[in-house]
Protein backbone atom coordinates (compact mmCIF):
# COMPACT_ATOMS: atom_id res chain seq x y z
CA UNK A 1 0.00 0.00 0.00
CA UNK A 2 2.80 2.40 0.89
CA UNK A 3 4.50 1.75 -2.42
CA UNK A 4 1.27 2.25 -4.37
CA UNK A 5 0.52 5.52 -2.60
CA UNK A 6 4.08 6.68 -3.11
CA UNK A 7 4.07 5.91 -6.81
CA UNK A 8 0.77 7.71 -7.24
CA UNK A 9 2.22 10.74 -5.45
CA UNK A 10 5.32 10.63 -7.65
CA UNK A 11 3.42 10.41 -10.92
CA UNK A 12 0.73 12.92 -10.05
CA UNK A 13 3.36 15.50 -9.15
CA UNK A 14 4.44 15.58 -12.79
CA UNK A 15 1.17 14.85 -14.50
CA UNK A 16 2.30 11.36 -15.47
CA UNK A 17 -0.03 8.39 -15.71
CA UNK A 18 0.55 5.47 -13.39
CA UNK A 19 1.67 3.51 -16.41
CA UNK A 20 4.58 5.91 -16.57
CA UNK A 21 3.88 6.99 -20.14
CA UNK A 22 3.36 9.85 -22.30
CA UNK A 23 2.63 12.92 -20.78
CA UNK A 24 4.22 16.25 -21.44
CA UNK A 25 6.37 15.86 -18.31
CA UNK A 26 8.60 13.19 -19.79
CA UNK A 27 11.78 14.11 -21.63
CA UNK A 28 12.67 13.24 -25.20
CA UNK A 29 14.04 9.69 -25.71
CA UNK A 30 17.58 10.99 -26.35
CA UNK A 31 17.64 12.44 -22.81
CA UNK A 32 16.35 9.28 -21.10
CA UNK A 33 19.88 7.96 -20.57
CA UNK A 34 21.14 4.41 -20.94
CA UNK A 35 19.33 1.13 -20.32
CA UNK A 36 21.05 1.07 -16.91
CA UNK A 37 19.66 4.53 -16.11
CA UNK A 38 16.15 3.47 -17.04
CA UNK A 39 16.48 0.33 -14.95
CA UNK A 40 17.74 2.36 -11.96
CA UNK A 41 14.82 4.78 -12.25
CA UNK A 42 12.39 1.87 -12.37
CA UNK A 43 13.99 0.21 -9.33
CA UNK A 44 13.86 3.48 -7.40
CA UNK A 45 10.25 4.02 -8.40
CA UNK A 46 10.93 7.29 -10.23
CA UNK A 47 10.08 8.71 -13.64
CA UNK A 48 12.52 10.56 -15.89
CA UNK A 49 11.49 14.22 -16.01
CA UNK A 50 14.93 15.88 -16.17
CA UNK A 51 17.33 15.74 -19.11
CA UNK A 52 20.29 13.38 -18.82
CA UNK A 53 22.86 15.54 -20.60
CA UNK A 54 25.79 15.48 -18.16
CA UNK A 55 28.69 13.18 -18.97
CA UNK A 56 31.96 12.38 -17.22
CA UNK A 57 33.94 15.56 -18.01
CA UNK A 58 31.04 17.94 -17.43
CA UNK A 59 30.15 16.37 -14.07
CA UNK A 60 33.83 16.45 -13.04
CA UNK A 61 33.75 20.14 -13.90
CA UNK A 62 30.54 20.50 -11.91
CA UNK A 63 32.15 19.09 -8.76
CA UNK A 64 35.47 20.91 -9.14
CA UNK A 65 33.97 24.33 -9.78
CA UNK A 66 31.30 24.11 -7.09
CA UNK A 67 33.75 23.20 -4.35
CA UNK A 68 36.37 25.67 -5.68
CA UNK A 69 39.04 24.30 -3.36
CA UNK A 70 41.94 26.63 -4.14
CA UNK A 71 39.64 29.64 -4.33
CA UNK A 72 38.10 28.92 -0.92
CA UNK A 73 41.56 28.45 0.60
CA UNK A 74 42.44 31.96 -0.55
CA UNK A 75 39.24 33.57 0.69
CA UNK A 76 39.24 31.89 4.13
CA UNK A 77 42.98 32.19 4.67
CA UNK A 78 42.73 34.36 7.78
CA UNK A 79 40.97 31.69 9.89
CA UNK A 80 43.64 29.07 9.11
CA UNK A 81 46.50 31.49 9.77
CA UNK A 82 45.00 32.66 13.06
CA UNK A 83 44.48 29.13 14.38
CA UNK A 84 47.15 26.80 13.07
CA UNK A 85 49.47 29.03 11.05
CA UNK A 86 51.28 27.84 7.94
CA UNK A 87 52.10 24.40 9.37
CA UNK A 88 48.49 23.95 10.48
CA UNK A 89 47.23 24.91 7.03
CA UNK A 90 49.49 22.51 5.14
CA UNK A 91 49.24 19.44 7.38
CA UNK A 92 45.59 20.16 8.11
CA UNK A 93 44.79 20.26 4.41
CA UNK A 94 46.55 16.94 3.81
CA UNK A 95 44.67 15.26 6.69
CA UNK A 96 41.31 16.76 5.71
CA UNK A 97 41.80 15.81 2.06
CA UNK A 98 42.60 12.20 2.95
CA UNK A 99 39.67 12.06 5.37
CA UNK A 100 37.18 13.45 2.89
CA UNK A 101 38.49 11.09 0.21
CA UNK A 102 37.31 8.22 2.43
CA UNK A 103 34.01 9.98 3.13
CA UNK A 104 33.22 10.60 -0.52
CA UNK A 105 34.38 7.13 -1.53
CA UNK A 106 31.68 5.85 0.84
CA UNK A 107 29.14 8.25 -0.68
CA UNK A 108 30.22 7.34 -4.22
CA UNK A 109 29.47 3.69 -3.53
CA UNK A 110 26.00 4.59 -2.19
CA UNK A 111 25.45 6.76 -5.27
CA UNK A 112 26.14 3.72 -7.43
CA UNK A 113 23.63 1.69 -5.41
CA UNK A 114 20.91 4.33 -5.71
CA UNK A 115 21.73 7.16 -8.15
CA UNK A 116 18.96 9.57 -7.18
CA UNK A 117 18.82 13.34 -6.76
CA UNK A 118 17.62 12.76 -3.20
CA UNK A 119 21.05 11.51 -2.20
CA UNK A 120 21.53 11.14 1.54
CA UNK A 121 17.90 11.26 2.61
CA UNK A 122 17.09 8.47 0.14
CA UNK A 123 19.98 6.32 1.38
CA UNK A 124 19.03 6.85 5.01
CA UNK A 125 15.46 5.86 4.14
CA UNK A 126 16.62 2.67 2.43
CA UNK A 127 19.40 1.60 4.81
CA UNK A 128 18.29 2.77 8.27
CA UNK A 129 16.60 0.35 10.70
CA UNK A 130 12.97 -0.02 9.62
CA UNK A 131 11.62 1.57 12.80
CA UNK A 132 13.53 4.81 12.26
CA UNK A 133 13.60 4.97 8.46
CA UNK A 134 10.96 7.60 7.89
CA UNK A 135 11.92 10.06 10.64
CA UNK A 136 15.68 9.88 10.05
CA UNK A 137 15.16 10.26 6.31
CA UNK A 138 12.95 13.29 6.92
CA UNK A 139 15.49 15.01 9.19
CA UNK A 140 18.29 14.23 6.74
CA UNK A 141 16.25 15.76 3.93
CA UNK A 142 15.80 18.98 5.89
CA UNK A 143 19.49 19.15 6.77
CA UNK A 144 20.52 18.71 3.14
CA UNK A 145 17.92 21.14 1.83
CA UNK A 146 18.89 23.86 4.32
CA UNK A 147 22.60 23.15 3.99
CA UNK A 148 22.61 23.61 0.22
CA UNK A 149 20.39 26.70 0.34
CA UNK A 150 22.84 28.25 2.80
CA UNK A 151 25.71 27.21 0.53
CA UNK A 152 24.47 29.57 -2.18
CA UNK A 153 24.60 32.46 0.27
CA UNK A 154 28.04 31.35 1.47
CA UNK A 155 29.75 31.44 -1.91
CA UNK A 156 27.91 34.55 -3.14
CA UNK A 157 28.85 36.29 0.13
CA UNK A 158 32.52 35.51 -0.44
CA UNK A 159 32.43 36.74 -4.03
CA UNK A 160 30.53 39.91 -3.07
CA UNK A 161 32.77 40.89 -0.17
CA UNK A 162 35.90 40.21 -2.26
CA UNK A 163 34.60 42.83 -4.71
CA UNK A 164 34.31 45.22 -1.77
CA UNK A 165 37.85 44.33 -0.68
CA UNK A 166 39.10 45.10 -4.17
CA UNK A 167 37.40 48.49 -4.05
CA UNK A 168 39.14 49.20 -0.74
CA UNK A 169 42.51 48.32 -2.28
CA UNK A 170 42.00 50.81 -5.10
CA UNK A 171 40.18 53.53 -3.18
CA UNK A 172 41.19 54.14 0.42
CA UNK A 173 38.28 56.57 0.84
CA UNK A 174 35.68 53.90 0.13
CA UNK A 175 33.27 53.46 3.04
CA UNK A 176 32.83 49.69 3.48
CA UNK A 177 29.09 49.18 4.06
CA UNK A 178 27.43 45.83 4.74
CA UNK A 179 24.44 46.67 2.57
CA UNK A 180 26.81 47.06 -0.39
CA UNK A 181 27.84 43.44 0.15
CA UNK A 182 24.20 42.37 0.28
CA UNK A 183 23.56 44.00 -3.10
CA UNK A 184 26.56 42.16 -4.55
CA UNK A 185 25.22 38.85 -3.16
CA UNK A 186 21.83 39.45 -4.78
CA UNK A 187 23.41 40.47 -8.10
CA UNK A 188 25.70 37.43 -8.26
CA UNK A 189 22.89 35.03 -7.37
CA UNK A 190 20.53 36.61 -9.90
CA UNK A 191 23.18 36.17 -12.59
CA UNK A 192 23.52 32.53 -11.55
CA UNK A 193 19.76 32.03 -11.76
CA UNK A 194 19.81 33.20 -15.40
CA UNK A 195 22.33 30.46 -16.20
CA UNK A 196 20.14 27.89 -14.46
CA UNK A 197 17.02 28.84 -16.41
CA UNK A 198 17.63 30.20 -19.89
CA UNK A 199 20.93 28.34 -20.34
CA UNK A 200 19.99 25.21 -18.39
CA UNK A 201 20.17 23.00 -21.47
CA UNK A 202 23.76 24.14 -22.05
CA UNK A 203 24.86 23.86 -18.42
CA UNK A 204 27.07 20.76 -19.06
CA UNK A 205 29.03 22.67 -21.73
CA UNK A 206 29.31 25.68 -19.42
CA UNK A 207 30.66 23.46 -16.62
CA UNK A 208 33.34 22.08 -18.96
CA UNK A 209 34.46 25.61 -19.86
CA UNK A 210 34.47 26.68 -16.22
CA UNK A 211 36.65 23.67 -15.37
CA UNK A 212 39.26 24.96 -17.83
CA UNK A 213 39.08 28.40 -16.20
CA UNK A 214 39.34 26.77 -12.77
CA UNK A 215 42.64 25.10 -13.69
CA UNK A 216 44.16 27.92 -15.76
CA UNK A 217 43.12 30.50 -13.16
CA UNK A 218 45.20 28.76 -10.50
CA UNK A 219 48.38 29.02 -12.55
CA UNK A 220 47.60 32.61 -13.54
CA UNK A 221 47.74 33.43 -9.83
CA UNK A 222 50.56 31.24 -8.54
CA UNK A 223 53.09 31.90 -11.30
CA UNK A 224 53.47 35.63 -10.39
CA UNK A 225 53.83 34.55 -6.75
CA UNK A 226 56.50 32.00 -7.64
CA UNK A 227 58.44 34.50 -9.74
CA UNK A 228 58.14 37.71 -7.71
CA UNK A 229 57.55 36.90 -4.05
CA UNK A 230 60.35 36.40 -1.50
CA UNK A 231 60.49 32.93 0.06
CA UNK A 232 59.67 32.11 3.66
CA UNK A 233 61.90 29.73 5.60
CA UNK A 234 60.94 26.10 4.72
CA UNK A 235 61.42 24.86 8.28
CA UNK A 236 59.17 27.59 9.65
CA UNK A 237 56.53 26.97 6.98
CA UNK A 238 56.22 23.26 7.76
CA UNK A 239 56.83 23.23 11.52
CA UNK A 240 55.61 26.49 13.11
CA UNK A 241 52.02 26.42 14.36
CA UNK A 242 50.11 29.52 15.42
CA UNK A 243 47.73 29.91 18.35
CA UNK A 244 46.25 33.30 17.62
CA UNK A 245 42.91 32.30 19.13
CA UNK A 246 44.36 31.86 22.61
CA UNK A 247 43.47 28.17 22.95
CA UNK A 248 45.04 25.87 25.54
CA UNK A 249 47.44 24.38 22.98
CA UNK A 250 48.56 24.79 19.35
CA UNK A 251 46.94 21.42 18.66
CA UNK A 252 43.51 22.64 19.72
CA UNK A 253 44.04 25.85 17.75
CA UNK A 254 44.90 23.83 14.64
CA UNK A 255 41.74 21.74 14.98
CA UNK A 256 39.66 24.90 15.25
CA UNK A 257 41.48 26.39 12.26
CA UNK A 258 40.61 23.37 10.13
CA UNK A 259 37.44 25.25 9.19
CA UNK A 260 39.36 26.72 6.23
CA UNK A 261 40.46 23.40 4.81
CA UNK A 262 37.18 21.64 5.67
CA UNK A 263 35.19 24.27 3.78
CA UNK A 264 37.54 23.88 0.81
CA UNK A 265 36.96 20.11 0.57
CA UNK A 266 33.37 19.55 1.69
CA UNK A 267 30.38 19.15 -0.61
CA UNK A 268 31.40 16.76 -3.39
CA UNK A 269 28.01 15.13 -2.93
CA UNK A 270 26.81 18.06 -5.06
CA UNK A 271 27.16 15.78 -8.08
CA UNK A 272 24.85 13.25 -6.42
CA UNK A 273 21.98 15.73 -6.54
CA UNK A 274 22.43 15.89 -10.32
CA UNK A 275 22.14 12.08 -10.58
CA UNK A 276 19.00 12.16 -12.65
CA UNK A 277 20.70 14.41 -15.20
CA UNK A 278 23.81 12.26 -15.70
CA UNK A 279 24.07 9.70 -18.49
CA UNK A 280 24.94 6.23 -17.17
CA UNK A 281 24.81 7.68 -13.66
CA UNK A 282 25.50 4.55 -11.59
CA UNK A 283 28.90 4.21 -13.26
CA UNK A 284 29.77 7.76 -14.33
CA UNK A 285 28.82 9.54 -11.10
CA UNK A 286 31.13 7.68 -8.66
CA UNK A 287 34.10 7.94 -11.02
CA UNK A 288 33.47 11.66 -11.59
CA UNK A 289 33.17 12.33 -7.83
CA UNK A 290 36.51 10.70 -7.09
CA UNK A 291 38.15 12.44 -10.06
CA UNK A 292 36.89 15.82 -8.79
CA UNK A 293 38.37 15.16 -5.36
CA UNK A 294 41.70 14.21 -6.93
CA UNK A 295 41.87 17.27 -9.20
CA UNK A 296 40.86 19.75 -6.52
CA UNK A 297 43.03 18.09 -3.89
CA UNK A 298 46.16 18.52 -6.03
CA UNK A 299 45.27 22.11 -7.02
CA UNK A 300 44.46 23.00 -3.43
CA UNK A 301 47.75 21.62 -2.11
CA UNK A 302 49.69 23.55 -4.75
CA UNK A 303 47.91 26.76 -3.77
CA UNK A 304 48.29 26.29 -0.03
CA UNK A 305 52.03 25.54 -0.21
CA UNK A 306 52.56 28.46 -2.60
CA UNK A 307 50.79 30.84 -0.22
CA UNK A 308 52.67 29.63 2.83
CA UNK A 309 56.01 30.22 1.11
CA UNK A 310 55.17 33.60 -0.45
CA UNK A 311 52.82 35.43 1.95
CA UNK A 312 55.50 37.34 3.83
CA UNK A 313 54.73 38.61 7.34
CA UNK A 314 51.59 36.94 8.63
CA UNK A 315 50.53 39.69 11.04
CA UNK A 316 50.73 42.42 8.38
CA UNK A 317 48.56 40.57 5.86
CA UNK A 318 46.02 39.63 8.53
CA UNK A 319 45.68 43.35 9.27
CA UNK A 320 44.94 44.17 5.61
CA UNK A 321 42.27 46.91 5.27
CA UNK A 322 40.77 44.93 2.38
CA UNK A 323 39.56 42.29 4.83
CA UNK A 324 41.18 39.55 2.74
CA UNK A 325 44.86 38.65 3.33
CA UNK A 326 45.22 37.20 -0.18
CA UNK A 327 44.46 40.56 -1.81
CA UNK A 328 47.25 42.10 0.25
CA UNK A 329 49.58 39.24 -0.74
CA UNK A 330 48.85 39.88 -4.42
CA UNK A 331 49.56 43.59 -4.08
CA UNK A 332 52.66 43.16 -1.90
CA UNK A 333 54.09 40.64 -4.35
CA UNK A 334 53.43 42.49 -7.60
CA UNK A 335 53.50 46.07 -6.24
CA UNK A 336 50.95 46.77 -8.95
CA UNK A 337 47.28 47.63 -8.64
CA UNK A 338 46.64 46.33 -12.14
CA UNK A 339 48.21 42.95 -11.43
CA UNK A 340 46.49 42.60 -8.05
CA UNK A 341 43.15 43.57 -9.59
CA UNK A 342 43.55 41.04 -12.39
CA UNK A 343 44.53 38.21 -10.07
CA UNK A 344 41.63 38.97 -7.74
CA UNK A 345 39.22 39.28 -10.68
CA UNK A 346 40.04 35.70 -11.66
CA UNK A 347 38.92 34.62 -8.22
CA UNK A 348 35.69 36.62 -8.43
CA UNK A 349 34.86 35.02 -11.79
CA UNK A 350 35.49 31.46 -10.57
CA UNK A 351 33.49 32.03 -7.36
CA UNK A 352 30.62 33.44 -9.41
CA UNK A 353 30.81 30.32 -11.57
CA UNK A 354 30.68 28.28 -8.36
CA UNK A 355 27.46 30.09 -7.43
CA UNK A 356 25.92 28.93 -10.73
CA UNK A 357 26.70 25.36 -9.76
CA UNK A 358 25.49 25.87 -6.18
CA UNK A 359 22.09 27.01 -7.47
CA UNK A 360 21.77 23.89 -9.62
CA UNK A 361 22.60 21.60 -6.69
CA UNK A 362 20.42 23.39 -4.13
CA UNK A 363 17.40 23.55 -6.44
CA UNK A 364 17.64 19.82 -7.30
CA UNK A 365 17.91 18.87 -3.64
CA UNK A 366 14.90 21.06 -2.83
CA UNK A 367 12.92 19.63 -5.76
CA UNK A 368 13.76 16.03 -4.88
CA UNK A 369 12.74 16.39 -1.23
CA UNK A 370 9.55 18.18 -2.25
CA UNK A 371 8.44 15.45 -4.69
CA UNK A 372 8.37 13.10 -1.67
CA UNK A 373 6.21 15.56 0.26
CA UNK A 374 8.99 16.61 2.62
CA UNK A 375 8.34 20.36 2.56
CA UNK A 376 5.45 22.75 3.05
CA UNK A 377 3.90 23.55 -0.37
CA UNK A 378 5.66 20.49 -1.82
CA UNK A 379 3.49 20.44 -4.94
CA UNK A 380 4.80 23.90 -5.82
CA UNK A 381 8.46 23.05 -5.21
CA UNK A 382 8.27 19.73 -7.04
CA UNK A 383 6.81 21.13 -10.26
CA UNK A 384 8.96 20.60 -13.36
CA UNK A 385 8.30 23.12 -16.12
CA UNK A 386 7.14 21.30 -19.29
CA UNK A 387 9.53 21.80 -22.20
CA UNK A 388 12.22 23.27 -19.94
CA UNK A 389 12.70 20.05 -17.94
CA UNK A 390 14.05 21.92 -14.94
CA UNK A 391 12.48 22.46 -11.50
CA UNK A 392 11.99 26.17 -12.24
CA UNK A 393 9.98 26.86 -9.09
CA UNK A 394 12.74 25.42 -6.90
CA UNK A 395 15.35 27.46 -8.80
CA UNK A 396 13.40 30.67 -8.21
CA UNK A 397 12.78 29.79 -4.56
CA UNK A 398 16.54 29.36 -4.18
CA UNK A 399 16.91 32.96 -5.37
CA UNK A 400 14.26 34.16 -2.94
CA UNK A 401 15.87 32.33 0.00
CA UNK A 402 19.29 33.76 -0.89
CA UNK A 403 17.92 37.29 -1.04
CA UNK A 404 16.18 36.92 2.33
CA UNK A 405 19.25 35.44 4.01
CA UNK A 406 21.55 38.06 2.48
CA UNK A 407 19.45 40.82 4.05
CA UNK A 408 20.62 39.55 7.46
CA UNK A 409 24.07 40.86 6.51
CA UNK A 410 22.74 44.43 6.69
CA UNK A 411 21.97 44.03 10.37
CA UNK A 412 24.74 41.66 11.43
CA UNK A 413 27.59 39.93 9.67
CA UNK A 414 27.86 37.60 12.68
CA UNK A 415 24.32 36.32 12.13
CA UNK A 416 24.99 35.75 8.44
CA UNK A 417 28.22 33.91 9.18
CA UNK A 418 26.28 31.61 11.54
CA UNK A 419 23.97 30.76 8.65
CA UNK A 420 27.00 30.20 6.42
CA UNK A 421 28.44 27.80 9.03
CA UNK A 422 25.17 25.88 8.90
CA UNK A 423 26.25 24.61 5.48
CA UNK A 424 29.19 22.67 6.93
CA UNK A 425 27.41 21.24 9.97
CA UNK A 426 24.28 20.25 8.03
CA UNK A 427 26.20 18.45 5.29
CA UNK A 428 28.45 16.63 7.76
CA UNK A 429 25.38 15.47 9.70
CA UNK A 430 23.91 14.03 6.50
CA UNK A 431 27.21 12.25 5.76
CA UNK A 432 27.33 10.76 9.26
CA UNK A 433 23.73 9.55 9.13
CA UNK A 434 23.93 7.97 5.67
CA UNK A 435 27.32 6.31 6.15
CA UNK A 436 26.31 5.23 9.66
CA UNK A 437 23.24 3.44 8.27
CA UNK A 438 25.38 1.54 5.76
CA UNK A 439 27.84 0.54 8.50
CA UNK A 440 24.94 -0.78 10.59
CA UNK A 441 23.68 -2.70 7.56
CA UNK A 442 27.13 -4.24 7.08
CA UNK A 443 27.49 -5.12 10.80
CA UNK A 444 24.12 -6.87 10.76
CA UNK A 445 25.19 -8.84 7.71
CA UNK A 446 22.25 -7.56 5.68
CA UNK A 447 22.85 -7.47 1.91
CA UNK A 448 23.46 -4.12 0.24
CA UNK A 449 22.02 -3.34 -3.19
CA UNK A 450 24.09 -4.20 -6.28
CA UNK A 451 26.39 -1.43 -7.54
CA UNK A 452 28.59 -0.88 -10.54
CA UNK A 453 31.23 1.01 -8.51
CA UNK A 454 32.21 -0.78 -5.34
CA UNK A 455 34.66 -0.42 -2.45
CA UNK A 456 34.89 -4.21 -2.42
CA UNK A 457 36.29 -5.89 0.68
CA UNK A 458 37.52 -2.52 1.99
CA UNK A 459 33.98 -1.15 2.25
CA UNK A 460 33.48 -1.66 5.99
CA UNK A 461 36.94 -0.31 6.88
CA UNK A 462 36.51 2.79 4.69
CA UNK A 463 33.02 3.47 6.07
CA UNK A 464 34.19 3.23 9.70
CA UNK A 465 37.30 5.34 9.02
CA UNK A 466 35.02 7.94 7.45
CA UNK A 467 32.92 8.17 10.59
CA UNK A 468 36.00 8.36 12.83
CA UNK A 469 37.16 11.31 10.73
CA UNK A 470 33.79 13.07 10.62
CA UNK A 471 32.85 12.97 14.32
CA UNK A 472 35.69 15.16 15.70
CA UNK A 473 35.66 17.71 12.88
CA UNK A 474 31.88 17.96 13.23
CA UNK A 475 32.33 18.92 16.89
CA UNK A 476 35.09 21.44 16.19
CA UNK A 477 33.07 23.07 13.41
CA UNK A 478 30.92 24.65 16.14
CA UNK A 479 33.94 26.27 17.85
CA UNK A 480 34.60 30.03 17.54
CA UNK A 481 37.98 31.20 16.23
CA UNK A 482 39.06 32.51 19.64
CA UNK A 483 38.84 31.00 23.12
CA UNK A 484 37.58 34.28 24.63
CA UNK A 485 34.34 35.23 22.94
CA UNK A 486 31.65 37.86 23.01
CA UNK A 487 28.42 38.23 21.07
CA UNK A 488 30.32 39.28 17.94
CA UNK A 489 33.02 36.60 17.91
CA UNK A 490 30.83 33.70 19.06
CA UNK A 491 30.06 30.96 16.52
CA UNK A 492 26.28 30.96 16.60
CA UNK A 493 25.91 28.11 14.11
CA UNK A 494 25.01 25.68 16.91
CA UNK A 495 21.88 27.75 17.56
CA UNK A 496 20.94 27.67 13.87
CA UNK A 497 21.66 23.94 13.65
CA UNK A 498 19.56 23.00 16.68
CA UNK A 499 16.84 25.34 15.46
CA UNK A 500 16.60 23.60 12.06
CA UNK A 501 16.42 20.13 13.64
CA UNK A 502 13.85 21.30 16.21
CA UNK A 503 11.65 22.90 13.55
CA UNK A 504 11.90 19.85 11.27
CA UNK A 505 11.05 17.50 14.15
CA UNK A 506 8.01 19.51 15.24
CA UNK A 507 6.78 19.89 11.67
CA UNK A 508 7.23 16.15 11.14
CA UNK A 509 5.03 15.36 14.14
CA UNK A 510 2.37 17.88 13.14
CA UNK A 511 2.20 17.37 9.36
CA UNK A 512 5.33 15.84 7.89
CA UNK A 513 4.68 12.23 8.88
CA UNK A 514 1.30 12.39 7.16
CA UNK A 515 2.61 13.95 3.92
CA UNK A 516 6.15 12.65 3.57
CA UNK A 517 6.56 9.46 1.56
CA UNK A 518 9.84 7.83 2.52
CA UNK A 519 11.77 6.92 -0.67
CA UNK A 520 12.08 3.29 0.48
CA UNK A 521 8.31 2.98 -0.06
CA UNK A 522 8.90 3.45 -3.80
CA UNK A 523 11.89 1.13 -4.15
CA UNK A 524 11.31 -2.12 -6.07
CA UNK A 525 14.47 -4.15 -5.59
CA UNK A 526 14.50 -7.87 -6.30
CA UNK A 527 15.14 -9.89 -3.20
Amino acid sequence: MAHAAGLKHETEAFGISEGGYATKGLVEPKYMGTIADQKDMNVLGRVQVLRRNFRFVSIVGFGCTLISTWEVILTLLSAGLTDGGTAGLIWGFIIVSLGFTLVFASIAEMASMAPTSGGQYHWVSEFAPRRYQKFLSYITGWLCAMGWQCAIVSIAFLAGTIIQGLIVLNDSTYDFQRWHGTLFIIAITTFSILFNTFLAKNLPMVEGLILILHVIGLFAIIIPLWVLAPRNNPKAVFTEFNNGGGWNSPGTATLVGLSTTITSMIGYDCSVHMSEEIKDASRTLPKAMMASIGVNGVLGLIMIITLCFTMGDVNSILASPTGFPFIQIFYNTTNSYTAANTMTAILIVTLTASTITEVATASRQLWSFARDGGLPFSSFFSYVTPGWHIPLNSVMVSLAVTILLSLINIGSTVALQAIVSLTITSLMSAYILSIGCVVLQRIRGEPLPPRRWSLGSFGMAINIASLLFLFPIFVFSFFPLTASVDSKSMNWSVVMYVGVIAFASVYYLVRGKHQFIAPVALVKREE
